[in-house]
């Protein structure tokens, strides 16, 4: 009985000071007097379920709507062991994403650029290291570069069509699988000048390299919760956040693309071709001098990575969700389609750049998905020093992540009434004006605004138009209605797949 006392004091003792401690960490914003979430957990925070039951879309708009019933611009809650901060009011928004960049410059995320190369991208660069990348990469996202990549995407929606055109009838046809084939086909031959075929070999290497990327392991999870939590361990461990197997792939794809490229003096006019350019010349050729040298093959490799990452997932939920909701909305599918064969019959049946910028209600159609349905739900900012919002005497400390929650606000009823409805006369010019800007954000805003906004939209509206020229869509008995989101995915994705009834235009 003596040794079991002896045995059981120590413990308890242990397990009464590691609850005083959690308790401590989890009381973080009380301390501070910033208005804090309330109904903490212990071990979760303000999160509890996130990931596992809800998506963290959902699980923030929970946090969101509370803060605002209390009347706050912004409020303080815990993110696991992580104080955050989220904000609600667009003022709030405004003031961390432009008017205060100088303070909320980073997204804050860990990187190792030797251990972890792939990882050390545009994205999750801070500092004086993203100001000289993005200055280097700026130029590639332009209008005219745009034109340059448009045949290319064009290809790949013909080939898109013609799948569709033979599989349509098809009950086990899974839209969000037929996005992501597109997809796939075009970054892969944008980024990398691959002729990957998904629609005859689903199968392909590139594209279950690209199903891996988001195929979050136990093991990768911890590695990214230890190192957005605890980013100074992840430094000492040299954490890798990679999966090796797609580390390899990825990096052997490009050193053998690049070789290719300059040994055979291969020209294409692709993202790749102006990447080979900044390697080697520090800047793109009519570009002004950013100061710097050329891309190391590791700085090409990472941003060919997240080039391909981003652009392959967010584009088809986009076009996921777009043609889901013109489904069950068949009145403003046909306005759609109305709009492209008018603008299409004026131009002689092509599909150019300039045809796809002349259709406006196309436009308006993607925002309105974008605002339901914002691929990345939300978004980080990282403070550099101790910030005293102005107007409150509430000081953010440095290293703080600010938590901008796109899906909370873009569907919040005082910024777009009725916010369930799909409406994209939301977009009208005289509608958007009376709205305030940053309620609608769905690519971020100011100077870290995403670089490759232009080429997502142009990627989408070249698949929506080519499918709905010829096919309608409708719902049909597996049609997930209403949406529920699958709670694992990093993207907002549909829970049971994508499936609708596909129908010939006649």
């Amino acid at each position: 009985m003596g040794l079991l006392i002896v045995l059981f004091v120590p413990l308890l003792a242990v397990v009464i000071a590691l609850l005083g401690y959690l308790k401590w960490i989890q009381g973080y914003w009380q301390r501070r007097d910033v208005p804090a979430a309330r109904n903490t957990h212990i071990l979760f925070g303000n999160v509890a379920g996130m990931g596992t039951k809800v998506h963290m879309a959902i699980t923030l708009q929970k946090i969101y709507r509370e803060f605002k019933e209390r009347g706050l611009a912004f409020g303080g809650f815990n993110n696991f062991f992580a104080p955050t901060i989220l904000a609600v009011d667009p003022e709030f928004v405004k003031l961390v994403l432009v008017k205060e960049f100088n303070v909320f410059h980073d997204h804050g995320f860990y990187t190792d650029p030797e251990k972890d190369p792939l990882n050390s991208h545009l994205f999750n660069l801070d500092g004086a290291q993203w100001r000289v990348m993005r200055q280097k990469l700026s130029p590639t996202f332009t209008s005219g570069k745009m034109k340059m990549m448009f045949v290319t995407v064009q290809s790949v929606a013909d080939e898109l069509k013609k799948y569709v055109e033979s599989n349509y009838h098809r009950e086990d046809l899974e839209i969000r699988d037929l996005m992501q084939r597109f997809t796939t086909d075009v970054i892969g031959s944008v980024a990398f000048g691959l002729e990957c075929n998904s629609f005859k070999d689903p199968d392909s290497k590139l594209r279950k390299m690209a199903a891996k990327v988001f195929e979050l392991s136990p093991k990768i999870l911890l590695q990214i919760f230890v190192g957005i939590q605890f980013k100074g361990l992840a430094r000492w461990l040299k954490l890798k956040v990679t999966d090796d197997e797609v580390e390899n792939f990825f990096m052997e794809l490009v050193k053998s693309t690049v070789e290719i490229r300059e040994k055979e003096q291969v020209q294409r006019n692709d993202f790749i071709k102006l990447l080979l350019e900044i390697k080697n010349n520090g800047k793109l050729s009519n570009a002004p001098d950013s100061g710097g040298d050329g891309l190391t093959m590791n700085e090409l490799a990472a941003q060919c990575f997240v080039f391909f990452a981003a652009g392959f997932e967010t584009s088809s939920t986009t076009m996921n969700f777009c043609l889901y909701e013109l489904a069950l909305a068949e009145d403003i599918q046909d306005r759609l389609r109305e709009e492209i064969n008018e603008v299409l019959g004026e131009n002689d049946g092509q599909l150019t750049y300039d045809a796809l910028m002349k259709m406006d209600y196309l436009d308006r159609v993607l925002n309105e998905t974008l605002r339901k349905y914002p691929p990345l739900d939300n978004t980080f900012r990282m403070n550099s020093t101790d910030y005293t919002v102005p107007g409150t005497n509430y000081t953010i400390p440095a290293g703080t992540f600010v938590q901008i929650p796109m899906f909370a606000l873009q569907n919040d009823p005082d910024h777009f009434p009725d916010p369930d409805r799909f409406d994209p006369d939301r977009f009208l010019p005289e509608v958007v004006k009376s709205r305030h800007p940053y309620a609608y954000v769905p690519f971020g805003e100011g100077p870290r605004i995403c670089i490759g906004m232009r080429f997502g939209v142009m990627q989408a509206k070249i698949g929506l138009v080519s499918l709905l020229q010829s096919f309608r869509f409708r719902v049909n008995s597996r049609t997930l209605i209403p949406m529920e989101f699958e709670p694992a995915s990093v993207t907002l994705s549909p829970k049971i797949g994508m499936y609708l009834q596909i129908e010939r235009v006649k």
